[in-house]
Formats: C-alpha cells, sequence, structure tokens
C-alpha cells in the first residue's frame, strides 16, 4: 500500500524529471560537414534570406519529413579524432543555427554547417567533425 508520503514523492520526483527535460535541451553527439554559399533557394524558405548561420539536416536522421524546418541548434565542435588525425576544434566556441534545407540521403553528417557556421567552431580543413548539438529554445513568435 502507498502512504500519502510515498504518493507525494512519487510526484516531486516525476515533476522534477519533467523541469529538467524543458529547462536542459536534448544534446546529441553527431557528425557534421559543411557547405559553401549560396545558400539560396532552400528547401525549407525558397528563396528567402535566413543568413549564413544557417544548416541543412540529413533527410535520413535529422530532417524529420521537413519538421526540422525552422528549427534552432546550438553546436559545439568535441576534440576527438578523424580517421587518427586530432580535430581542430576551436575550444570552447559554440554556434547557433538555423535548419533551412536538408541534405539528400547518403549525407556525410547529420547536420551539414554553412561555411560560416563551421568556421566558427572549427578549422575549415576538417571535412567532417563530431559535434554536440542541442536544441535551441527561441522565445520567439
Amino acid at each position: 500500500m502507498t502512504t500519502p508520503r510515498q504518493l507525494i514523492m512519487a510526484v516531486l520526483v516525476a515533476l522534477s524529471a519533467f523541469c529538467l527535460f524543458l529547462c536542459h535541451p536534448c544534446a546529441a553527439q553527431t557528425t557534421a560537414t559543411f557547405y559553401a554559399p549560396p545558400y539560396t533557394p532552400s528547401r525549407c524558405y525558397g528563396n528567402e534570406d535566413h543568413g549564413v548561420m544557417v544548416a541543412a539536416a540529413n533527410e535520413d536522421t535529422l530532417w524529420d519529413g521537413g519538421n526540422a524546418c525552422g528549427k534552432s541548434y546550438r553546436v559545439k565542435c568535441l576534440s576527438e579524432t578523424n580517421g587518427g588525425v586530432a580535430v581542430q576544434c576551436r575550444e570552447g566556441e559554440t554556434v547557433t543555427v538555423k535548419i533551412v534545407d536538408v541534405c539528400p540521403s547518403g549525407c556525410r553528417g547529420t547536420i551539414v554547417l554553412s561555411r560560416e557556421a563551421f568556421a566558427t567552431i572549427a578549422v575549415l580543413d576538417e571535412e567532417k567533425i563530431f559535434v554536440e548539438q542541442r536544441i535551441s529554445v527561441s522565445l520567439e513568435t
């Protein structure tokens, strides 16, 4: 039999977990590559320009049938190796990008950053890097 105290504790634990879920966006370790301008037209916005801090979502993973359009991700390069060679991350740098396009099936990265976004977090000589990406919650309407 559950006591009122146990029930209250269970509710508090559930509420705490829910708050953590809302306050700490999900992070995933994935791979990133980059592409060069022009960034328009794009699959999400056609010829509408959304600047240079943009990205394309991998069709097989992140694209989600187009639901990724407009989502913002905060991306950080992780110091690991690529083919046995140390990746040249820009230590401590992160970049926030908006998904404006799709990278077709077979894409080399989970997220494909604009050249400018990639250069913010890693040396452009890198072809593919390991990154941590978090959905960036925006309060804009």
